[in-house]
């Protein structure tokens, strides 16, 4: 579960159980408490790490917020303690956990004097608090281990193929629509389950069949009889037996039966059938109800939901849970008789050892937990209720005619003691009333019927059918098969379409068809299902630690060292999937390196392409790139272009193509959306996206120092003139969408070398139309500050402000701006990818 949910969890345990707010202010800080594993700094850079020595490289756990000093504030609270106890989900994640909090407190698990102790609980109750903290264990080093491997193991294989195969392709190709062309152990398998499900459809050859299909009338009663051959593939025999039963005229009934079926109760209710039914049944995908299921746990509605159990624990108390959802408008009536009548045991399932199933903790409402949430808590309640109702019960009849010596039969189903479908209606037994038939009775045939049909490929894999494979073979755990689900979406790889249905993409696509070619290894599921198997003993003290991440390593090692040798037989099938850029785009802009042309390739991601030098520079999206009259930039020789947003409240600037992917200044953070590149985050730490609006180049007629007016009034950037926005001449704001409107009409309005002596900015002139000029005696030329001149300040209009007042002493901002990606309360996000995601 995530880390933050588990605080939550935990701080509500320390409610319950009367904690001080001492105890609750540890709490706190474990709200906050993420470490992940990573690479050391030196080997962040993409360009001068080879990727093959990643496989070597150590790594070491870091704090997601360094500057919220967690740690430290932890070992500061856990000073004078003698007594710990930790409060974490009892499964492999919840324990590694521990560990990094006795790292951070400081405690030995050896020092007799500090004791350190663990709560294993499944529910948010106070019963199950009380229980927990009467039966403390100790931590379990060797579960803490095995997370520690897995992360190990995905780290190192996960970033090194990720690293070499976006490096590679990526500005390769014209409509290769991605920013990362991940790898992951997990992940690909995954996707490798769904393009097999997409070939098996693409190469499916349907065939013709023919089928019999008589019809009689039976005490008012149409039927359609099923053949015993159910369908023949060669039409001339297909015509041969019609004749034959056409010919007999009459069908005879040889049998009559009937059968008492029992469909049976279902077994408690484990995390992937959890996640399976809200895919097929309500609608969430597995991402999503994990989340819901996670935040009705921590309120306390619901059991712990991430569990590999079916069977309860013998100690399970039902009727207490049960008489919790009396209350319950819906199924209250049905629960009371189950308490009155008495409740069935639930059937037997699987024990895994880790939670019992997830169960109903306590009433809620609609209006309590929301509606998506509501809809989840109530299959839970109902599977639940459904779990210690009576089997559902039907008579069978089955009734075996004979015609012109062909054997047919139809079926009928009579519901005798619903059971557990009253509560589980999607369950129900599907009816159908047969008339009476005798033994050796004789019934004339209305019609024959020759049903031609085709055979039909299998559908594209659901959400559901995806999660069951994957338990299967072993890939991922309950924990993180909806990560991995969702990872293939975002990347890119396959599609969900109505149903929940996973269609692979073109890209998804080609890259599994790679592997194949090179190393089918690498997206089949064997290789996973093996590391589990290996991890799972490193849980249960069977194998050590260090000699499984050591051997794994080296086998991916190895395969790594073969995928690069060979990428030129994936390279074969993206050339064929995919337009090369030579071939694309038309001539735009000059480079600053060969002086010809490059090509403006306007398919997602935006780009220029030099033929010449093979370099590929990154462009701002969703707007419109022209070339900027023929100007170049000062440091470098390239071509400007003016990049322009739609709209009469867009806004636009000039950038050079190579300082907007390469910035030469420090301090100069990513702006509208530029996609970073590995080279160009190798080649500064602050990445790309640096237009003439945040350069602080001294003398470039184009760079904020000369084009720059004024302070932005809503944030800490500065106002830069729109040099192409004639008639309707404005100000945009280099970092945020504050739109300053100048005098309209106006024949020109540029900046001057002239600073407001009052608040330092940017003197502008204005060269009025002599017909709607607002200065006296027809003069057309005026000169001023737009925040001190009072001609100015009531010809300007503020677009998407607060306000727009004077701040004296800001001036110009001249670059001193956070940049976009720099916004309070905004998330950083890397947009190669996250080492945490595989």
């Amino acid at each position: 579960m995530d880390r933050c949910l588990q605080g939550e969890a935990v701080r509500r345990c320390m409610s319950l159980m009367g904690c001080s707010e001492a105890s609750k202010h540890i709490i706190e800080l474990l709200l906050l408490l993420v470490m992940f594993s990573d690479f050391p700094e030196k080997y962040q850079n993409w360009s001068t790490v080879d990727p093959q020595d990643l496989f070597d490289a150590p790594i070491q756990k870091k704090e997601s917020n360094p500057k919220a000093h967690i740690c430290r504030h932890l070992s500061n609270e856990a000073r004078g303690c003698s007594y710990m106890v930790l409060w974490l989900d009892c499964d492999r994640e919840g324990e590694n956990i521990c560990f990094e909090v006795i790292e951070c407190t400081g405690f030995d698990m050896k020092d007799s004097k500090r004791k350190v102790y663990r709560a294993k609980f499944s529910s948010v109750t106070e019963k199950d608090i009380s229980k927990a903290m009467d039966n403390l264990v100790e931590p379990n080093r060797d579960e803490a281990l095995a997370v520690d491997a897995r992360q190990e193991i995905d780290l190192k294989v996960g970033v090194a193929f990720s690293r070499f195969q976006t490096s590679y392709f990526q500005g390769k190709y014209q409509n290769l629509d991605c920013r990362v062309i991940s790898y992951g152990p997990c992940q690909t398998p995954t996707l490798g389950f769904c393009v097999q499900r997409y070939m098996q459809i693409n190469t499916f050859k349907p065939e013709k069949f023919w089928s019999l299909r008589p019809h009689l009338m039976k005490d008012g009663y149409e039927l359609q009889l099923e053949w015993d051959r159910r369908r023949l593939f060669d039409l001339e025999a297909a015509v041969v037996f019609q004749k034959l039963v056409v010919e007999g005229r009459t069908a005879k009934v040889i049998d009559v039966s009937e059968k008492q079926e029992v469909k049976g109760r279902p077994a408690g209710l484990n995390t992937v059938n959890l996640l399976k039914v809200a895919s097929s049944a309500l609608g969430f995908g597995p991402q999503t109800a994990m989340h819901l299921a996670e935040r009705l746990y921590t309120q306390g509605f619901i059991s712990y939901p991430r569990t590999e159990s079916t069977a309860y624990p013998s100690s399970f108390d039902f009727t207490d849970t049960l008489r919790a959802q009396v209350s319950n408008p819906v199924w209250g009536g049905y629960v009371q008789r189950l308490l009155s009548d008495g409740f069935n045991k639930p059937k037997s399932g699987t024990d895994a050892g880790d939670h019992p199933p997830i169960t109903p903790m306590r009433a809620a409402t609609e209006g309590i937990v929301g509606g998506d949430a509501w809809r989840l808590y109530q299959y839970v309640c109902q599977h639940f209720i459904g779990t210690v109702s009576p089997n559902c019960k039907y008579i069978r009849t089955k009734v075996e005619l004979s015609i012109g010596g062909e054997i047919f039969h139809c079926t009928g189903q009579r519901v005798t003691e619903k059971g557990f479908t009253a509560i589980m209606p999607w369950s129900a037994v599907d009816e159908k009333k047969l008339p009476s038939f005798l033994k050796g009775e004789k019934i004339e045939v209305s019609r024959v019927e020759l049903y031609e049909g085709n055979t039909a490929p299998p559908d594209f894999l659901t959400e559901s059918e995806l999660i069951s494979l994957m338990e299967k073979h072993g890939i991922g755990t309950d924990a993180s098969i909806p990560v991995h689900i969702n990872n293939i979406g975002e990347r890119n790889y396959v599609q969900v379409q109505s149903g929940r249905k996973l269609v692979p993409t073109a890209l998804g696509i080609t890259l599994i068809r790679g592997y194949q070619c090179i190393d089918p290894d690498l997206c089949l599921p064997d290789i996973r299902s093996f590391i589990e198997q290996q991890i799972t003993l490193v849980a249960k003290g069977q194998a050590d630690h260090s000699h499984v991440v050591q051997h794994v390593i080296q086998q991916f090692r190895r395969k790594f060292s073969y995928f690069v040798q060979q990428i030129e037989h994936m390279d074969a099938l993206f050339e064929a999937q995919f337009s090369p850029l030579a071939d694309s785009g038309r001539a735009l802009s000059k480079c600053g390196k060969c002086l010809r042309y490059m090509k403006h390739i306007t398919a997602v991601p935006p780009r220029l392409f030099c033929g010449t030098c093979e370099e590929v520079y990154y462009l701002p999206q969703k707007g419109t790139v022209k070339l900027y009259k023929e100007l170049t930039c000062p440091l470098d020789n390239f071509e400007l272009v003016i990049y322009s947003v739609p709209g009469p409240e867009g806004k636009s600037f000039p950038l050079c193509p190579y300082c907007y992917n390469s910035p030469p200044f420090e301090g100069i953070d990513t702006l509208f959306g530029a996609a970073k590149t590995a080279n160009a985050s190798a080649k500064t730490k602050t990445g790309s996206g640096m237009p003439c609006s945040l350069c602080p180049h001294p003398t470039c007629p184009h760079s904020l120092r000369n084009q720059g007016v004024c302070a932005c009034p809503e944030c800490e950037g500065s106002l830069v003139l729109d040099p192409v926005s004639f008639p309707k001449w404005k100000l945009n704001c280099n970092l945020c969408s504050c739109i300053v409107m100048l005098p309209e009409g106006a024949h020109r309005i540029a900046t001057t070398s002239n600073r407001c002596p009052e608040c330092d900015s940017t003197i502008i002139e204005i060269d009025f139309n002599k017909k709607t000029t607002p200065l006296e005696n027809g003069a057309t030329l005026h000169q001023g500050c737009v925040l001190c001149d009072e001609l100015l300040l009531s010809l300007v209009e503020v677009k998407h402000g607060r306000s727009f007042v004077r701040r004296g002493g800001r001036g110009r901002g001249r670059g001193r701006g956070r940049g976009r990606g720099g916004r309070r309360g905004s998330k950083a996000v890397d947009p190669k990818m996250s080492f945490r995601d595989f």
